[in-house]
């Protein structure tokens, strides 16, 4: 399976490109969040590649970041949600609103990207909540220049996450004040998760 391909683009559309990887031309779906990326035609570019392999053809759906591409495979996971719409979504709204949206149960966020009705947006919300707000306890956060800042965003990100895993809010911010009292060091979002979910089972 084709997972990352680098090379120069060649054509250059709203829905595909196509990239010359040492003389071969391969056409890539793209989404408009990864099109709004994209460098002038003759510059390099890499992509992060999802295969998708039929008995017709096989085709290649291609991300900027890596966090675009692991959502695109979470949605076509979903009952009812193919290639296409999963290109739709992520067209219609950043990966990290996407994020944001299945993780906080937004239906209203949800059903304003085009081409989203309620039902496909409780589908999103029930069957990938757990799993985003897995991927977003793993991922990291993004680095702040005031350091003040960058904890409170942190601290509320992370009791987000506990109160959406279903701890009372009161109860889990406890937790998180316990963890960050008892710690001498800065802790990233999953150290500070891990360390106040180990409280939390105990």
């Amino acid at each position: 399976m084709i997972a990352l391909i680098s090379g120069k683009i060649v054509y250059k559309g709203i829905s595909h490109v196509i990239v010359d990887v040492q003389g071969v031309g391969y056409r890539v779906f793209i989404p408009l969040t990864t099109f709004y990326e994209l460098p002038e035609t003759g510059q390099t570019i890499t992509l992060h590649i999802h295969t998708n392999v039929k008995q017709d053809a096989i085709n290649l759906f291609g991300f900027y970041t890596v966090q675009e591409r692991d959502l695109f495979q979470l949605m076509i996971s979903v009952s009812g949600i193919g290639p296409k719409m999963s290109m739709n979504i992520l067209s219609g709204i950043s990966a990290q609103e996407l994020l944001r949206a299945i993780s906080g149960g937004n239906l209203g966020k949800l059903v304003n990207i085009p081409g989203v009705g309620k039902k496909m947006a409780e589908r999103l919300i029930l069957e990938l909540k757990e799993k985003v707000i897995k991927k977003m306890m793993l991922d990291e956060m993004p680095a702040a220049d005031d350091q003040h800042q960058a904890g409170e965003i942190i601290m509320e990100d992370a009791l987000s996450a506990l109160v959406n895993l279903g701890y009372k809010n009161n109860v889990a911010k406890d937790a998180l004040d316990k963890v960050l009292r008892s710690s001498d060091e800065e802790l990233g979002m999953d150290q500070l998760l891990k360390k106040t979910l180990k409280i939390l089972a105990g």
